[in-house]
């Protein structure tokens, strides 16, 4: 972490505040997957409809990251990534309230309409700020904030169903979203406006169309790089959602029903985000998404084709989340150095929740599939396909290591 030595005073705070964000949004998105089966128990909610939950979120997160994009480029990042942080904050704690399915749905979808949007700004807003030398490892750090709130959302989820009674318990871990209220007053304090935002709307140039992006000089980079955001983000989604229950029902490994291996999946991920953010200034963008697309794949065949037992499970849980979490690391600072600054953060919301959005799907394709082939089969073709499309659209896209924003 020496670089982080060497950022200066605009871009450490920017860092922190960027960094804040997103181990908050990762906080309040995770906790929801601890108290779903409580939430089925309570409400007698079916495997269907807590599905949709999780579906709905997602889905609207694409579009909430494609709006607060087009936004940040006509507003301000720093404007409007305070607007989603609060957006979302609002929704979570609404969430504590809800009283039935219904209002539970609605109050998900619009929770996923600042979720999305704040990774669309915020990215976007480190990429302007921090130096190209730094670029990668500062972009790539802020993503292990995801692990922080994982883990954070874990130990508050043991403490708060220890004292209260689960009725109680669930609720009060959304109430903890109003935290992001205090994040938005830094950030307010404290985060300037990236300066070439500032050269731009100083010089009275009008934001570009949302279509811009579509334009012959644009069209390869948005097409290649929401194939590959889909890519990544639908082979995540195909691991992270069926994994657990092909190892569960299918091998009988009763690992998985211990906080040890959750504890040993967090831990991968934070070293894999940290080990992806540094290979991607030193290696380069491509050289990083092939690496961990190979490990990523690598790790699918082991767990769906070798016979593990319990122990095994529990080891190996640590190079699945390093993996499947280290290739994120470089997606940030590589959409940023590829748009230009007029459409830089419209083109990387739309590139980013586009991948959001269709890899959503997968675990429901998954799901339909093993039906007729097994589980195990099922979730390896679609991980596989998934890293074999990050794979060439990486091939297809140019190195931009190092490269100075205009």
């Amino acid at each position: 972490m020496q670089w982080f030595r060497e950022l200066n005073t605009t871009e450490r705070r920017t860092f922190i505040g960027a960094f804040g964000g997103w181990a908050i949004d990762a906080l309040d998105f995770m906790v929801f997957t601890f108290v779903i089966s409580t939430l089925m128990t309570l409400w007698h909610i079916d495997k269907g409809q807590a599905g949709m939950l999780g579906t709905v979120t997602l889905l609207f997160s694409a579009v909430g990251g494609w709006l607060a994009g087009i936004l940040a480029d006509r507003y301000g990042r720093v404007r409007i990534l305070q607007y989603t942080i609060i957006w979302f904050s609002v929704c979570t704690v609404a969430i504590g309230f809800a009283q039935n399915f219904e209002q539970l749905f609605v109050l998900r979808a619009l929770q996923g309409l600042g979720f999305g949007g704040e990774w669309a700004v915020g990215s976007v807003l480190m990429g302007e700020i921090v130096r190209a030398q730094h670029r990668g490892k500062a972009v790539g750090t802020v993503q292990s904030g995801w692990a922080v709130g994982w883990g954070a959302a874990a130990l508050l989820y043991t403490l708060a169903f220890s004292v209260l009674p689960p009725e109680w318990a669930w609720r009060s871990l959304f109430w903890i979203g109003v935290l992001p209220a205090f994040l938005v007053l830094y950030i307010r304090k404290h985060v300037p406006e990236p300066e070439m935002f500032q050269r731009r709307q100083a010089s009275g140039i009008a934001a570009a169309s949302f279509w811009t992006i579509f334009s012959p000089a644009l069209l390869k980079t948005t097409v290649v790089t929401s194939l590959l955001c889909t890519g990544v983000q639908g082979g995540y989604y195909a691991i992270t959602t069926w994994l657990p229950t092909f190892l569960k029902v299918e091998r009988n490994l009763s690992v998985l029903n211990t906080g040890g291996y959750l504890l040993v999946i967090i831990a991968g991920s934070f070293c894999g985000y940290i080990t992806g953010a540094y290979l991607a200034d030193r290696l380069g963008r491509r050289a990083n998404l092939l690496i961990f697309s190979v490990l990523s794949a690598i790790s699918v065949y082991v767990y769906t084709q070798l016979p593990l037992t319990n122990g095994q499970m529990l080891v190996l849980g640590f190079p699945l989340g390093f993996a499947a979490s280290g290739i994120f690391s470089g997606i940030g600072a590589y959409l940023t150095e590829l748009f230009p600054s007029n459409v830089r953060a419209t083109g990387q919301g739309f590139a980013y929740n586009f991948g959001r959005g269709v890899g959503a799907l997968f675990p429901s394709l998954v799901g339909f599939l093993s039906q007729q082939h097994g589980l195990g089969w099922a979730i390896g073709v679609f991980a596989a396909g998934a890293y074999a499309v990050v794979i060439l659209t990486a091939l297809l896209l140019p190195e931009t290591k190092g490269r100075q924003l205009e």
